[in-house]
C-alpha cells in the first residue's frame, strides 16, 4: 500500500508539471470565444477563463481580465463575475491581488485531482498525449492493485455491477449504429472500472474513482476510437471480471495489466517504466 501511494504522489506530482507542457503546446494566439460557454443561464466567466487558461491564452504569472471588463464583455454584474472568480480561486488555479486583479498561480498550486479541475483538464486541455501518457501511468501503477483487492473483497452486488457494465459494453459494441451508442459503449466501459474500484470496499477507492472519473473517460473513449480490435478489447475485460468472480487476486491482477496495455496500444503510448507489480512478487 505505501507503494500505491507513493506511485500517487509521483503521478499528481508529475500531473502538475505537465500542464506547463500543455500550455505551451496548445495553441495560444486566438482569443477563446465567449460564444463557447455551455452555460444557458448567464454567461459563466469561469468556464470562459479556465478554457482559456487549459489552452495556454493565459499561463502563470499572467493576470486574467480586470473584473470591470469581464462585466462589460458578458453583460454581468459584478457580483457575479466574482462569484465566477471565487470558482476559479477554491480550486487553486487564480489568486486575488488586491490593487492588481487576479493572476494565474503556478501549477503546483492547482488542486489538481479536484472534480472540477480534472474535468476542465479533459474537457479544454484534450487531446495531449502528455497527460494521456500521465494518466495512463498513473492507471497501470494503481488499477491492478484495485482488481487484485476486489478479487480478495467483492461481494455479490459488486459482481452484479461489473457484469452489468460489461454487458452495456458488449451490447454498445457489437450493435453499435450512432455515434450515440458507441458513446454508452465508453460510459458502459468507464461504469466498468469504477465498478471494480467499488468493490474493494475501501473508502479511498471508492472516492478516488469518482475523483478520476473523467481522466479514465479521457483515456477510454479515445482508446475506443482508435483501437484496431475492439473485439480483443473486451475480452480482456472478460478476463479481469472473470477472475475478479473466480477469486483469483493474482490473476485479476495480470488481467488488468493487461487491459490497460491494450490501451496503450490503442493510444500509441509506450508504457516505460509504469506498472509497480511488474518486478514484484504477487501474493
Amino acid at each position: 500500500m505505501a507503494q500505491i501511494f507513493g506511485a500517487i504522489k509521483r503521478h499528481i506530482a508529475c500531473m502538475c508539471t505537465i500542464l506547463q507542457d500543455m500550455a505551451k503546446s496548445c495553441p495560444g494566439d486566438s482569443p477563446v470565444n465567449a460564444k463557447s460557454v455551455k452555460n444557458p443561464q448567464r454567461p459563466s466567466v469561469a468556464e470562459f477563463l479556465a478554457e482559456a487558461i487549459f489552452s495556454g491564452v493565459y499561463r502563470p504569472g499572467d493576470f486574467v481580465p480586470r473584473e470591470i471588463d469581464l462585466c462589460e464583455q458578458f453583460t454581468i454584474n459584478r457580483s457575479a463575475v466574482r462569484s465566477d472568480l471565487r470558482r476559479l480561486v477554491d480550486v487553486g488555479i487564480i489568486e486575488r491581488i488586491s490593487g492588481h486583479g487576479s493572476k494565474v498561480r503556478e501549477y503546483e498550486e492547482w488542486n489538481i485531482l479536484d472534480p472540477v479541475v480534472t474535468d476542465w483538464i479533459t474537457r479544454y486541455a484534450s487531446p495531449n498525449p502528455r497527460i494521456q501518457r500521465e494518466i495512463l501511468a498513473f492507471r497501470l501503477d494503481v488499477e491492478p492493485y484495485v482488481a487484485m483487492t476486489a478479487a480478495r473483497r467483492a461481494k455479490a452486488r459488486d459482481l452484479v455491477a461489473i457484469e452489468e457494465a460489461f454487458e452495456g459494453m458488449g451490447k454498445n459494441l457489437y450493435d453499435a449504429t450512432c455515434a450515440e451508442e458507441r458513446r454508452l459503449h465508453s460510459d458502459y466501459d468507464v461504469a466498468f472500472h469504477v465498478a471494480i474500484f467499488k468493490a474493494t470496499h475501501n473508502i479511498v477507492w471508492s472516492q478516488l474513482s469518482h475523483i478520476l472519473r473523467p481522466s479514465i473517460y479521457l483515456l477510454v473513449s479515445e482508446s475506443n476510437i482508435s483501437t484496431t480490435d475492439p473485439e480483443e478489447s473486451l475480452e480482456r475485460h472478460r478476463q479481469v471480471m472473470e477472475h475478479i468472480r473466480a477469486r483469483n487476486p493474482r490473476e485479476a491482477f495480470l488481467a488488468a495489466q493487461a487491459v490497460l496495455e491494450g490501451t496503450a496500444k490503442a493510444l500509441g503510448i509506450e508504457t516505460g517504466d509504469s506498472r509497480l507489480g511488474k518486478e514484484l512478487e504477487l501474493l
